[in-house]
């Protein structure tokens, strides 16, 4: 009897491969107008960090924008992004488009511990309350485009349990080296900012300039402004030895009554002088406009040697009539400003007083000049209106 032929097994059918889907775009959350309150906590905040802190996803672009037109207004008038707001005060929120926030960045143990003693070395006092750091050349004080390591970040590993951490009081310019408060807590902090607004604290900045300035004590009062952006992102290298971010425009000297037009107020003096080509000052600000104290020294000038923005370039050197001026050589093209000294009322009684020391370019430059960094600082002598 012949065998039944056996079926073949069909073949499996091949599933179809999923159709690719486009990523989704980032959801947006559309918010109507708002009325929101400041509360105890956020006290004393600038408003582009109150901005940061309720709409985390809010770019910072966008809300100058929004300001600028007039949107954002609080207890019914106008604002920019650097004012400060108080507790009770209302702030009109108009509707914001806002991207759906990220998974929360994490801090890799290696990196937060790196970050602490980071901090730890640069700490020149330390209380419950607060630190003042020595904040080092070249250290950005805030993130912004294309700043990955910065100060304000840093301080992220300080954070506690409940994710409360440490706050900046005030800020220094990258390149500027020297004394820079932080607060523990966020009421500390608006404390602080009080005692800066009201001008209960003194600063003193050393700086060592081209030329040598007439008089050798001064008063410097001028009007400033934003200036045109500084076109390229970069600046040559060659300045610092490395690339320059350019992430603040250039200020310039304004009519009082110009738009943005703001006054600022320096008080100098000379300390010690290699004449004609360079002082040693001493820089008193009783306003604290951006890039102050550099403006005003080229206002006179002598800029700060190793400005990329306010310095003279190299052919301005070869054009100006007297070739003796020129820094000699060997001195390190860094910006030598240093945030020498910060005095001010402690919020829980007594007096801070604090001093950095020179950053080493500019103590190499001392050394070269035989500047001595003990011998008495005429600026104290300076008024204090």
């Amino acid at each position: 009897m012949d065998k039944p032929l056996l079926a073949k097994k069909p073949k499996p059918a091949t599933k179809p491969e999923p159709e690719k889907k486009p990523a989704p775009e980032p959801v947006k959350l559309a918010t109507g107008v708002q009325n929101l309150a400041v509360t105890e906590d956020e006290d004393g905040m600038r408003l582009d960090r109150w901005f940061k802190r309720r709409f985390p996803t809010l770019a910072l672009s966008h809300l100058a924008k929004i300001c600028r037109k007039g949107e954002v207004r609080l207890d019914g008038k106008r604002v920019e992004t650097s004012s400060r707001i108080a507790t009770g005060q209302t702030l009109r929120v108009p509707p914001l488009s806002v991207d759906a926030p990220k998974s929360p960045a994490v801090i890799r143990p290696a990196q937060s511990q790196a970050d602490q003693r980071a901090i730890k070395d640069m700490i020149l006092l330390d209380d419950r309350d607060l630190m003042v750091l020595n904040k080092p050349f070249g250290l950005a004080v805030q993130g912004g485009s294309g700043t990955k390591i910065h100060l304000d970040g840093m301080l992220a590993s300080l954070a506690n349990e409940r994710g409360d951490r440490p706050v900046l009081v005030h800020r220094l310019d990258r390149d500027t080296s020297g004394v820079i408060l932080i607060a523990k807590t966020r009421k500390m902090a608006a404390d602080l900012g009080e005692i800066f607004r009201s001008r209960a604290a003194k600063k003193i900045y050393w700086a060592l300039v081209e030329g040598v300035p007439r008089p050798a004590q001064g008063r410097i009062s001028l009007y400033l402004a934003k200036g045109e952006a500084m076109g390229d992102n970069r600046a040559p290298k060659g300045r610092h030895g490395m690339e320059e971010r350019r992430d603040i425009e250039k200020m310039r000297v304004a009519k009082h009554g110009d738009e943005d037009a703001q006054h600022s107020l320096t008080y100098y003096a000379i300390v010690d002088k290699l004449a004609p080509r360079c002082a040693w000052l001493s820089m008193k600000p009783l306003t604290g406009r951006t890039h102050q104290l550099r403006a005003h020294a080229e206002s006179i000038g002598c800029p700060i040697v190793g400005d990329p923005k306010y310095g003279h370039s190299d052919e301005d050197r070869r054009r100006r009539a007297d070739p003796n001026r020129n820094v000699p050589d060997g001195v390190d093209q860094k910006l030598h400003l240093l945030a020498r000294r910060l005095v001010l009322p402690h919020p829980r009684g007594g007096v801070l007083d604090v001093t950095a020391p020179l950053p080493p370019h500019m103590k190499r430059s001392w050394e070269m000049f035989g500047f001595d960094a003990g011998q008495y600082d005429p600026i104290l002598d300076a008024p204090e209106e």
